[in-house]
């Protein structure tokens, strides 16, 4: 077994038909979930410049792949919260597989109201979340737990120009209430939360389908990944709704990666 999986546990029939999206993808054992896949997350690694000993905080940490790959690489103490009670799972199972019990706190958290006093984590990482949830407050919620002469780190998603109107329907049942500003509209939410030296890169959402697949976990994780789909009748119904509305939407979204820093 890979050193950084934990096996999920078997949804029922009726927790698979509700759950979303990215929630079937982590049951079924993806640890890579938000558009760029891993390309982007390594985009994001660089523009943290992280350092040992750093205290970093991961909002909305998903199944903590990203929070793992900071403690085992950079040598940072990293503090990853999400709202959702199996994510949380999720997360602390791979940490506990991965040995970094000690580097990765895992807990349940809002980023809407983050109980960390101000001015705590030398970064701040944050990954397809904002972009689900009220942006004003999230910004200024994440500047406000960054240290001054921190970097507040941001991956997200948005519509290239021109996209059809049938996508972005195919998006809202897919995403209920999502929306996507533009680059300049992220770069602008943070300098108003009170960012500096503000900087960004994006790419292509490419991230749903096996050759992406393959990319981002392995061949080997891929094949598990896929007998857990096909041996489930449950998750074979979720995808076969999912896969098609995925597959329109996905080409018209980029995604950006983004940091800022906090003044001193």
């Amino acid at each position: 077994m890979d050193k950084q999986e934990s096996l999920p546990r078997e949804l029922t029939e009726t927790e698979a038909a509700a759950i979303e999206g990215a929630g079937l993808l982590a049951n079924l054992g993806k640890r890579v979930i938000h558009v760029g896949g891993g390309p982007s997350t390594d985009q994001l690694l660089e523009l943290g410049r992280f350092e040992p000993g750093q205290h970093v905080l991961d909002a909305g940490c998903g199944v903590g792949s990203t929070a793992i790959e900071i403690a085992s690489r950079f040598g940072c103490d990293v503090t990853a919260i999400d709202i959702a009670p199996s994510m949380v799972d999720r997360a602390a199972a791979n940490v506990r597989a991965a040995g970094l019990e000690e580097s990765v706190s895992v807990r349940q958290g809002d980023i809407l109201a983050l109980d960390s006093p101000d001015d705590t984590f030398d970064r701040v990482v944050i990954e397809a979340v904002v972009m689900f949830v009220d942006r004003d407050r999230t910004a200024r919620e994440v500047v406000r737990v960054c240290k001054p002469g921190g970097y507040v780190v941001n991956h997200e998603a948005y519509f290239v120009e021109e996209t059809p109107d049938e996508v972005l329907e195919s998006s809202q049942e897919l995403f209920p209430g999502m929306v996507l500003e533009t680059p300049d509209g992220w770069v602008e939410l943070y300098r108003s939360a009170g960012l500096t030296e503000i900087e960004y890169v994006s790419g292509s959402a490419e991230f749903f389908g096996p050759a992406y697949m393959i990319r981002d976990e392995g061949l080997i994780a891929t094949l598990k990944i896929l007998g857990r789909l096909l041996t489930h009748p449950a998750y074979l119904r979720h995808m076969a709704w999912l896969g098609p509305r995925v597959r329109r939407v996905q080409p018209y979204v980029d995604y950006i990666v983004l940091a800022g820093r906090k003044p001193v």
